[in-house]
């Protein structure tokens, strides 16, 4: 039985200022009740966890109880990751669910090989160069909230068939057994709380551009209220067809047909001054959606190895090439802490550089992701540091046949990815682990809900570059994924699971899980340590974005090195929190530590089967 949902633990809180909704709308397709009281088992949620027998780690205390539950009764990484994604999109719709994608990594015990599925979003078969371009002015349309509350925005979603593959090749359950956790939640719903009322009304003038947007998460005409229940039964129908007929009910037939309606011809109230300009997605090119199975990237680090995703994703490479470098440092804490930093934020710089030189969609465009990821081309990069001051920033990208030090100018491009997005991590008594970023991009996605089917489409084709450049790696073509930061990591040692590391946070999400295996394997922190640890994150920009706590805490020892650091946000709001990591550690005799943010995002829910 699942039992119900006292706090929504969001990987997006944005800023929590409270808006005042008037507009009225149509009746309420979600069901809101007084939530009867419930019991503090409901809602209680560690962000540690320690024990044996499988563990998960997620940002949604019902989430984990439903991984662990799936791992209690027999089933295995891949099933029980499948199940936890697909109550994330009940729990945290504005950041998850069926309408996007996602990254899954994952480790076979048996086989002591990992793996990896690309559930990207493609753009469809009819997009244009100039798609992002507004007719009237030359010009791109505003980022947000014109262009991201688009039909143009919208690719084709990846994560039903995510789930489907993954619990093909690797799981032991049927998908209708793994949605039926979901579907049972959808049902009874969960308690809201501050943080989903607030997420509400910060979006709430363009879901109010959406009436079938309005009618499901703004009944009467107000966010639903903390401490009522939002039920969602339109989406339970949806996952149990989905469930019952399996992934065709979602890329054939009627919902395939109404997901291109809403793409083609959004449902914009005419009173709206968004454009919402129009996509081009058919039901054919649902029909053509595949996954990709491929390798993941690999580096070894401090006699681990460390595997990661391949592009579409850059997630792998930068955090691979990045640990590279800083293999070539003796690293630490103490009187070797500063320098230690100072060296993280250079690494950093010099992988978002050659991230944004070399990587795409590697179907559409040569991605040389052996050169990155080898030691030889970390050497050049490393002999372009100083380990004593700063660099003039951004600093160019490395070139791939030089030898030493060589570098090639190119443009930094305004980074558009946005950081609504969850991950879940899961080890299982058999070795197993899965490591899974899923994503509808923006804090809402695209705003447009299709109509009677519970969920909200994504925007992530704004991770293409506005402004077509034939050189730029991330150009838009038909078919093609956008380039992603998510970076669901595992890393092995002696053939074993060590780590499981991921984090929503866009771009940040490549140096939130850098920072966290450094700190775990490098500055001898706990892994509850290097989690809670107070973040920066250097992307190659002239000053780096950084935590106050950060800020507070490190300014002083980063000073001398010339390191100029800026609030990633308001103190008093989340947009100074960067990332919102899920992550396992397999210790000795198979002792389980399943560590989510204690604090940020509201903070995440660990668990273990056996304490």
């Amino acid at each position: 039985m699942i039992e119900p949902v006292v706090h929504i633990r969001s990987p997006r809180r944005r800023a929590q200022r409270l808006v005042a909704v008037t507009s009225a709308t149509a009746v309420a397709a979600a069901v809101l009740v007084a939530a009867p009281p419930s019991a503090s088992a409901a809602g209680s949620s560690k962000s540690t966890a320690r024990g044996t027998g499988g563990a998960v780690a997620s940002v949604d205390a019902n989430v984990s109880k439903i991984g662990r539950d799936v791992l209690k009764r027999g089933g295995n990484a891949a099933d029980a990751a499948v199940a936890m994604a697909s109550a994330l999109g009940v729990a945290e719709p504005y950041s998850a669910g069926i309408g996007g994608g996602g990254y899954f990594v994952y480790f076979d015990a048996k086989t002591k090989k990992v793996s990896t599925i690309d559930g990207r979003e493609t753009a469809p078969a009819g997009i244009g160069r100039n798609a992002f371009i507004d007719p009237a002015t030359g010009k791109p349309y505003p980022f947000t909230p014109q262009l991201v509350s688009s039909g143009v925005a919208v690719g084709v979603p990846g994560t039903v068939a995510t789930w489907d593959t993954a619990l093909k090749r690797f799981g032991t359950r049927s998908l209708k057994q793994s949605l039926a956790p979901s579907i049972k939640l959808a049902k009874q719903g969960f308690k809201v709380d501050k943080t989903f009322r607030n997420q509400t009304l910060d979006n709430a003038d363009r879901f109010r551009a959406f009436p079938d947007t309005a009618k499901l998460f703004l009944p009467g005409g107000d966010a639903p209220r903390v401490g009522t229940r939002f039920r969602n039964p339109d989406l339970a129908r949806t996952l149990t067809s989905i469930a019952d007929r399996g992934p065709n009910a979602f890329y054939r037939g009627a919902l395939a047909k109404e997901i291109a309606s809403v793409v083609q011809s959004p449902r914009k109230d005419p009173a709206s001054a968004l454009p919402a300009p129009a996509g081009s997605m058919t039901a054919k090119d649902l029909a053509r959606y595949r996954v990709r199975n491929q390798k993941p990237t690999k580096i070894r680090y401090r006699g681990l190895d460390v595997y990661g995703m391949a592009p579409s994703s850059s997630g792998g490479i930068a955090v691979g090439e990045a640990l590279n470098i800083l293999e070539t440092y003796k690293l630490g804490s103490g009187k070797r802490l500063g320098r230690s930093l100072h060296l993280y934020l250079e690494a950093s710089a010099r992988a978002f550089a050659d991230r944004a030189k070399y990587v795409g969609d590697a179907k559409y465009f040569k991605v040389p992701t052996d050169r990155l990821l080898s030691q030889k081309f970390a050497n050049s990069r490393r002999c372009t540091i100083d380990a004593r001051a700063a660099s003039t920033r951004p600093v160019p990208a490395g070139t791939l046949n030089g030898r030493t030090c060589g570098t090639v100018a190119h443009q930094e491009k305004a980074d558009t990815e946005n950081v609504s997005t969850t991950h879940l991590s899961v080890v299982d008594k058999w070795g197993n682990a899965a490591a899974y970023t899923l994503t509808i991009e923006q804090t809402g996605g695209s705003g447009m809900t299709v109509p009677r089917r519970g969920f909200l489409l994504n925007n992530e084709l704004t991770d293409f570059t506005a402004v077509y450049d034939p050189a730029d790696p991330n150009r838009i073509i038909p078919g093609k994924r956008p380039r992603s930061s998510m970076a669901p990591t595992i890393v092995l040692e002696d053939g074993k699971v060590k780590y499981v590391v991921g984090s929503p946070g866009g771009a940040t999400i490549i140096t939130t899980v850098l920072q966290i295996l450094m700190n775990r394997i490098d500055l001898g922190m706990s892994l509850p340590q290097a989690v809670a640890a107070p973040r920066a994150s250097q992307r190659n920009t002239a000053v780096t974005p950084a935590e106050p706590a950060f800020i507070a805490k490190y300014q002083k020892l980063l000073a001398p090195f010339g390191q100029q650091l800026t609030p990633s946000g308001d103190k008093f709001t989340s947009a100074a929190e960067i990332g919102a990591a899920a992550t396992i550690e397999v210790g000795k005799n198979g002792r389980l530590t399943a560590v989510a943010e204690p604090k940020r995002r509201g903070g995440g829910s660990a668990r273990v089967v056996k304490d």
